[in-house]
């Protein structure tokens, strides 16, 4: 699977047309879905969270976070918080496109993502406030550790979308927003 970055730009949607559309969510959230190589061998980069914070302590996600009132765009949120979360300057990515925002029930967060290549000058470093380890893992891995699973959650089972890379499980938001992209190009 190559493709060139205008043709992955053709499978994502037009920042307008994302934040317009209706998802649940009471509260605004924006991720980066940051991408190295591209036209060699793709990788997506995502992060592990610490251990000590208070929600969603050790998942792996996408850099990004809450909107805040004096962020000009969402847009502009998700390059924001990759800055603060992993040291990416926004000038080292080229926002390619979005994806449909998606829900989440738990938090009620409206999660916007961006999908943007990162510069080969690009040197991710984690803040260890916000970041336990930044992970590189291949699209060829992701597709291969791809598997609808039964989990339990607050003691509630749920059937979701997942990769399992290594000792790692991506489930929830980043799992369904993961699998939008791959199937958007022909990887899942």
């Amino acid at each position: 699977m190559k493709l060139h970055a205008d043709e992955l730009a053709s499978a994502l949607i037009s920042d307008t047309d994302a934040v317009g559309m209706p998802v649940h969510g009471s509260r605004d959230a924006a991720v980066l879905i940051p991408i190295r190589d591209w036209t060699g061998r793709p990788e997506i980069l995502f992060t592990e969270r610490p251990d000590h914070l208070e929600k969603h302590a050790g998942e792996i996600s996408f850099p990004g976070g809450k909107i805040e009132s004096s962020d000009p765009s969402p847009r502009h949120t998700a390059l924001r918080e990759s800055h603060e979360e992993v040291g990416i300057d926004p000038a080292e990515v080229e926002i390619l496109g979005a994806l449909p925002p998606v829900g989440t029930f738990v938090t009620s967060f409206r999660i916007q993502p961006f999908v943007g290549l990162l510069s080969d000058e690009a040197r991710p470093v984690p803040n260890p406030d916000e970041v336990a380890a930044i992970l590189t893992i291949g699209i060829e891995e992701l597709t291969k550790g791809y598997a609808m699973r039964r989990l339990v959650r607050r003691g509630v089972p749920i059937r979701t979308p997942t990769f399992e890379v290594e000792r790692h499980l991506i489930w929830g938001a980043t799992a369904r927003i993961l699998t939008d992209l791959l199937r958007r190009i022909g990887a899942l």
